[in-house]
């Protein structure tokens, strides 16, 4: 897929609430995916996740090691109260001078763990490009590019953190936290956001939530969710 340049956020409009860094990969995937998450708590796995799982047993373990001259982070903690995000990097790659210390490298690559072949996705590199603006507000340190790790083909595909892409993060993020701000109607506020309705799409059949989101069965034009509405309507 590739990325459409969007608005880019204003800092003076940025959220604070912190919402995890994983989300926004739910988000661009299904948004009402990423609302079941966050609103309902709902959890649940499958056979992709189980992988997933696999995957990053090593990349999560928390540590660092010293791989050809270069500091390698595993499972480093990051956030951006500009933002609003926090999370985890899988790994981090930091070049450092002979004499600085560690809080201060001279260049920083974040690395995602991913599954299935080399190929390139919106929710990926956004998700990467996010790891990397919180990386710069932590360390005050401009990141041109990160990595993802495609673990099937045991490749490893560069991004680089074009203007468009960082639009594109900055509007996911907004978007995301827009998603989960308590809905009004009738001027009267709920206590939660209301999820978004479902949409079925091929891709649906291979998510982790299917059974609980029912797309078959919910969606807008579906017979059950019109019962659905009647019954509130009555």
């Amino acid at each position: 897929m590739t990325p459409i340049a969007k608005p880019k956020l204003q800092i003076a409009d940025a959220p604070r609430e912190m919402l995890p860094l994983s989300l926004l990969n739910d988000f661009l995937f299904c948004n009402r995916r990423a609302a079941l998450k966050v609103v309902e708590g709902w959890r649940s796995s499958n056979e992709h996740t189980n992988r997933g799982d696999i995957v990053h047993e090593h990349a999560d373990l928390p540590g660092y090691e010293v791989a050809k001259g270069v500091l390698l982070w595993r499972a480093l903690p990051v956030w951006s109260e500009r933002l609003g995000l926090n999370g985890k990097c899988d790994i981090v790659e930091a070049e450092l001078d002979t004499d600085t210390e560690i809080r201060v490298p001279r260049s920083l690559t974040p690395v995602e763990f991913k599954l299935g072949k080399r190929r390139q996705w919106d929710n990926d590199d956004v998700q990467l490009c996010a790891q990397a603006l919180c990386l710069e507000e932590m360390f005050g340190v401009s990141i041109e590019r990160g990595a993802v790790f495609h673990a099937d083909s045991k490749r490893r595909r560069e991004v680089m953190f074009t203007p468009e892409l960082r639009r594109l993060t900055e509007q996911t993020i907004a978007d995301l936290h827009a998603l989960l701000r308590p809905s009004e109607i009738s001027n009267l506020r709920f206590e939660i956001p209301r999820l978004p309705a479902a949409v079925y799409k091929k891709a649906c059949d291979e998510c982790s939530l299917f059974e609980i989101c029912l797309p078959k069965a919910t969606e807008n034009n579906s017979r059950a969710a019109g019962l659905v509405r009647k019954l509130f309507e009555t």
